[in-house]
């Protein structure tokens, strides 16, 4: 498997990759600094997509594989118009959140022959596992995820490195909450939501999963915001 340098949860390398992929200024990710309803009323709104960044513990991979098997043995079909890919390369999941916020919010304009907007006209037809396939191919992407992995407040980690932190978007599509991980066989669709209520209720499944581990404390919440 191809692996990529992680990327920094910084919302200023961040700003600065989706400005280099073609995204419009208009659209920004944030910091939410808590999941307390006083913390969460900061947030700038309306809120486009929540990006979790958790570390992928034994307990967490335990329920990941539980509920794959739950899931696969149900044969949940999931709306066409729902842009999901698959993760083939190590350490693109930063990448592959900020693609899965973007692109499952047709509002956000994209600049003509942008990276992500090639990437899209090439990819909105294709399988999900066609398109995590595409990514990995895709130089745009590559050299672009490379100096931005290069950039932040802390050293990039050897390319060889082992990184336990894991990136996943949470985005609204069709009044359902879906939780979009290229890690995962497929979407994970949470029940009900609405623009209004994504972010409590995104905040909802990822506090599921942060009880997972009580002794675990490495979680990071970012917003995909209007540009205040």
């Amino acid at each position: 498997m191809t692996t990529w340098l992680p990327i920094e949860s910084n919302p200023e390398v961040l700003n600065k990759y989706l400005g280099k992929l073609g995204v419009s200024p208009l659209w920004n990710i944030v910091d939410i600094y808590g999941v307390e309803d006083e913390m969460l009323a900061f947030v700038p709104s309306p809120l486009k997509s929540l990006i979790f960044l958790f570390p992928c513990t034994d307990v967490y991979e335990a329920f990941r594989a539980q509920e794959d098997e739950e899931l696969k043995a149900k044969n949940i079909e999931h709306p066409k118009s729902l842009f999901y890919m698959r993760q083939y390369v190590h350490n693109a999941c930063g990448t592959i959140a900020l693609v899965h916020a973007i692109l499952n919010n047709p509002e956000i304009e994209l600049e003509e022959k942008s990276f992500m907007k090639n990437f899209f006209d090439d990819a909105k037809d294709k399988t999900p596992e066609e398109r995590g396939r595409q990514l990995e191919n895709d130089t745009g992407f590559i050299e672009t995820h490379e100096s931005m992995a290069n950039e932040g407040q802390t050293a990039a980690p050897d390319i060889n490195q082992k990184v336990y932190n894991h990136f996943i978007a949470f985005v609204h599509h069709e009044g359902q909450l879906y939780e979009l991980d290229g890690r995962k066989n497929f979407p994970i669709a949470h029940g009900q939501t609405s623009p209004d209520n994504l972010l409590k209720d995104a905040v909802a499944v990822c506090k599921k999963y942060i009880a997972l581990d009580p002794n675990e404390v490495r979680f990071t919440l970012l917003g995909l915001v209007p540009t205040q």
